[in-house]
């Protein structure tokens, strides 16, 4: 409202928009939001052809069991009568005869022998030889004429064996992966302890990460205390030395680690020198190696994000603890490592999640007993060709990663983790 010549006028009001104004305000909103997804596209592409398609790929595998089914189908499609009692009736055996005929001839028998050769060891021989020779599927007794060419073939474990592998979807590799089995009546049992490795390998890998994730945290809170509290010229000069081993390849520091430690290495000549040993002491080649060579690559990743926290704290907090009587001791326990803790949650995450699954390092300067689940996922890979027992592997550790994170971020959530 405003005064002309002491009379109120009535506040003026502002017309709303008309329709054709409206439509343009939306169709502005939908050209930003178009903008905006078009930024971010390119990096939504490469997160899901590098990221998301592969774990899809991995997961995918570790469940997928068609390459006896497709090589035996009459024999899969027999055995679905079958009780698991016993062994099959004589239609089994001679739709067996039929595929392994049909397999040799076209030359995919060796899927299906490689794929039950991962169930019971020797499998794959007695598919190839029986694949070769195979008996007439209108043989009198087929049973015979089987048992003939490997007593094998009368055995129940056998065709328990090929219906687990009867596919499209098993377990069977997800189980391996668990020290687990299904026995000859499809029930779940653990393996022999002679085959029982995998959850060894598993702690151990966790147990060797927690291990590096403490080593660096010891090791990287004083350095990140120390740049977070000198002037600006000496901070930057330690994060270039902080920074430093990013611009040396990984192999060739593990290399060196290799050098420094060997029974003529530097480190073990020093301890000589110094008298502090009187023999050479094995530091490769064993849980010492790893240890060392995995936290010394790490420590990086574990300093920038303490030193990113600590350069925001300020100063004044401590001075002020301390002019109100605490202790130096008491004021750092009680004011600056509470402030300190999301940077050390960042670090030891960070850390450990890198550690889990390192393969390279521990390949190196680890002996055959320290060597962690991604030794394991590289040979089935490479050497192998087991995919599917790579990639249960995977997702076994996969599933453990993303249950430590969900404890992690519940208890940073909650605000369980504090320092009193």
């Amino acid at each position: 409202m405003s005064a002309q010549g002491g009379v109120l006028s009535p506040p003026t009001r502002v017309p709303a928009p008309s329709g054709s104004i409206r439509a343009q305000l939306r169709r502005a909103g939908r050209m930003r939001t178009v903008g905006a997804l078009a930024l971010v596209a390119p990096l939504l592409v490469f997160i899901l052809v590098t990221f998301v398609a592969p774990i899809g790929g991995m997961l995918w595998r570790s469940v997928d069991d068609r390459e006896v089914a497709a090589v035996m189908p009459r024999t899969i499609t027999a055995l679905r009568g079958w009780d698991g009692q016993g062994i099959p009736a004589d239609a089994v055996y001679r739709a067996t005869a039929e595929d392994l005929a049909e397999a040799h001839a076209n030359g995919t028998a060796s899927l299906a022998a490689r794929r039950l050769n991962y169930d019971i060891s020797g499998l794959r021989t007695l598919v190839m030889s029986t694949a070769r020779h195979p008996p007439a599927a209108d043989a009198a007794d087929i049973r015979v004429a089987f048992a003939d060419i490997d007593p094998r073939w009368n055995e129940r474990a056998t065709w328990a064996a090929v219906r687990r592998a009867s596919g499209p979807l098993t377990s069977f590799y997800l189980l391996a992966a668990l020290d687990l089995q299904r026995d000859a009546s499809n029930a779940i049992a653990r393996v022999p302890e002679d085959r029982a490795i995998y959850l060894d390998v598993l702690g151990r890998t966790f147990r060797v990460s927690l291990t590096v994730t403490l080593l660096c945290l010891i090791l990287g809170f004083p350095v990140a205390y120390l740049m977070s509290t000198q002037p600006a010229k000496t901070a930057n000069l330690l994060m270039i030395l902080v920074l430093l081993p990013f611009w040396t390849s990984l192999l060739v520091r593990t290399a060196a680690w290799i050098v420094l430690l060997q029974n003529e290495g530097l480190v073990n000549h020093l301890l000589l020198w110094l008298r502090i040993i009187d023999a050479p002491i094995k530091l490769i080649y064993n849980s010492i190696g790893v240890h060392v060579a995995m936290t010394h690559v790490l420590l990086p990743f574990m300093i920038l994000p303490l030193y990113a926290t600590m350069k925001a704290i300020n100063p004044q907090y401590m001075r002020a603890a301390i002019s109100l009587g605490a202790p130096p001791p008491v004021a750092f326990m009680r004011v600056y490592l509470p402030l300190c803790v999301p940077g050390i949650a960042a670090g030891c995450l960070l850390v450990f999640i890198l550690a889990i699954g390192y393969y390279i390092t521990p390949a190196l300067v680890g002996g055959a007993s320290d060597q962690m689940i991604s030794y394991f996922i590289a040979f089935y890979t490479t050497d192998s060709v087991n995919w599917g027992m790579a990639s249960a592997l995977g997702a076994v550790l996969l599933a453990a990663t993303l249950i430590l994170y969900g404890v992690y971020g519940r208890l940073v959530g909650d605000g369980a983790i504090r320092i009193r």
